[in-house]
């Protein structure tokens, strides 16, 4: 594996020789899916980028196909350009399978010493991975993934400079957005109903308008959408100027048409390329995302989808003012909260010990408390649970008044039953009404959860999870003070999680579990 050093300026510049990292023993060569050889000097002149992905890698399957639409776009605008494949595969069988839909080069997956010495030549870390060279084989890019998820086939020739100047123009654009940058494609001019008809994005000008992110599959866009179109009528028929454009994330059209029959509003056309750019351009997220355009075509809010989940209509039209009204309301209400506001609704003024036994809120009154949202399903609420456990013991053993109560999100009353029988402690019988609102309250979006209520019925954290399992029993209270006597409130917990596989695992009641969290699909 040679490498050519040259010297410019006031440093070395290293050029890799393509023939000399690319070919292996008796071998000169790369292949094409259906077989064919090509020869490595085909590549001279030519940017080229040293794709290391898998079949195996979830993120590598989801950004795969990005990759070959930027390279086919490239492929039709006859830019010198090839990618080679470099397999972390560990059978011949999934390397063919995988390799099968990419119309790139590939290194032969039978010279595995080539490919590990470009694993090592380029530091790879972990997949997928990309790496540019220029026609002259000089690294230009080694993020060239981040590249092509955040700018397509325009960032080529990836180079620093372009994606300096693309950064510049995008910052350009969201300083200077209108209805017609966000929304107008050099091929389209118009969104559609869902019945088909074509409407010009010139007449939402005047209007507040809000994008709605959307993947119909997901179940908490599912649960969303109705709130939704409940705000929307409400807003329509009090004579608002309001639209609501659907981009929609669906991967099939049958998909995407379930959803959109039973929306009232306009979307733009399935499959649009507007829908990747606008991705990028808000930056999302998460789904369900609302985001709002107010009146004179800037963006008021980049998601409001808690705002229509929590207010609905009275968070129109998402203005300063408006969202100024909204806090002040949660912090009254937050204000007034108490263990009964929580934990009564209606007759359901109790909790459940073992055997069913009801056990009085107002038993509750006056203590600490936690409220531990989980089910047996959930992997990482199975792994907690004995941690916390031996917590619950120790706090239970040196201060009576504290107390925990399991919120179940379990799919069936067996499932309860069972995961109950392993608690020691008081729970919401299974399928109560009082589980969502208090989801809904502590805005629980991932479980296991655990939150901290102090004897007046105030919220102390909600973070309660991530203190045992930092200090374990010494948390308790979970107070910013008693943190702050023990010094236990610094910010000294490295965030570790390894994201190069981040494959949702695991999908059950509209939760895809990752990690060490399963959270709301």
């Amino acid at each position: 594996m040679t490498e050519v050093a040259v010297t410019e300026g006031n440093g070395v510049v290293e050029r890799h020789d393509l023939k000399s990292i690319l070919s292996g023993e008796g071998r000169d060569f790369l292949v094409r899916n259906n077989g064919d050889q090509v020869k490595v000097s085909n590549l001279e002149g030519k940017v080229v980028g040293l794709y290391f992905s898998a079949s195996w890698c979830g993120p590598c399957r989801r950004f795969t196909p990005k990759l070959v639409e930027a390279y086919t776009e490239l492929s039709l605008k006859n830019a010198d350009f090839e990618v080679v494949f470099v397999s972390a595969d560990e059978d011949e069988e999934s390397f063919n399978k995988y390799f099968f839909d990419m119309p790139w080069l590939a290194i032969p997956f039978s010279d595995s010493t080539t490919r590990q010495q470009l694993d090592e030549l380029f530091t790879v870390q972990g997949v997928p991975h990309l790496v540019v060279l220029d026609k002259n084989g000089e690294i230009v890019n080694d993020e060239g993934v981040e590249a092509v998820e955040e700018y397509g086939s325009d960032a080529y020739p990836f180079t620093q400079e372009r994606i300096e100047k693309m950064q510049s123009a995008a910052k350009a654009a969201k300083e200077n957005q209108t209805l017609q940058s966000v929304f107008i494609s050099p091929s389209r001019d118009f969104l559609v109903s869902n019945n088909g008809n074509k409407v010009p994005v010139s007449e939402l000008e005047g209007k507040i308008v809000g994008l709605y992110f959307c993947l119909n599959s997901y179940g908490a866009c599912r649960k969303f959408t109705p709130k939704l179109v409940e705000m929307y009528g409400k807003v329509k028929a009090s004579g608002h100027n309001f639209e609501v454009v659907l981009v929609s994330l669906d991967d099939e059209e049958e998909s995407f048409k379930l959803g959109f029959d039973g929306m009232p509003w306009l979307a733009i056309p399935f499959k649009d390329k507007t829908c990747e750019r606008l991705v990028r351009y808000f930056e999302l997220e998460a789904i369900p995302t609302f985001v709002v355009i107010g009146a004179d075509g800037k963006t008021l809010v980049s998601n409001a989808a808690d705002l229509v989940e929590d207010h609905g209509v009275e968070a129109f039209p998402f203005s300063p003012e408006k969202l100024e009204e909204l806090a002040e309301k949660e912090k009254a209400k937050m204000e007034a909260q108490t263990l009964e506001s929580l934990l009564v609704s209606g007759e359901r003024d109790y909790v459940i010990g073992k055997d069913g036994i009801r056990v009085p809120v107002s038993e509750l009154v006056g203590k600490n408390i936690l409220l531990y949202f989980s089910a047996l399903w959930c992997p990482p609420c199975r792994a907690f649970l004995p941690t916390l456990t031996d917590v619950y013991n120790k706090i239970k053993a040196k201060d009576p008044n504290f107390e925990l109560v399991f919120i179940s999100s379990d799919q069936d009353q067996k499932s309860f039953d069972d995961y109950y029988a392993s608690m020691p402690w008081l729970a919401i019988p299974f399928g109560d009404d009082r589980k969502e609102s208090l989801c809904k309250t502590f805005k629980v979006y991932g479980i296991p959860s655990l939150v901290a209520i102090g004897p007046t019925g105030k919220t102390v954290t909600t973070e309660a999870r991530d203190l045992i399992m930092e200090h374990g029993a010494e948390a308790y209270p979970f107070t910013e003070e008693h943190l702050k006597e023990l010094g236990l409130n610094e910010e000294d917990d490295d965030d570790d999680d390894d994201d190069d596989d981040d494959e949702m695992k695991i999908e059950k009641e509209g939760y895809v579990c990752d990690g060490d969290v399963c959270r709301k699909a």
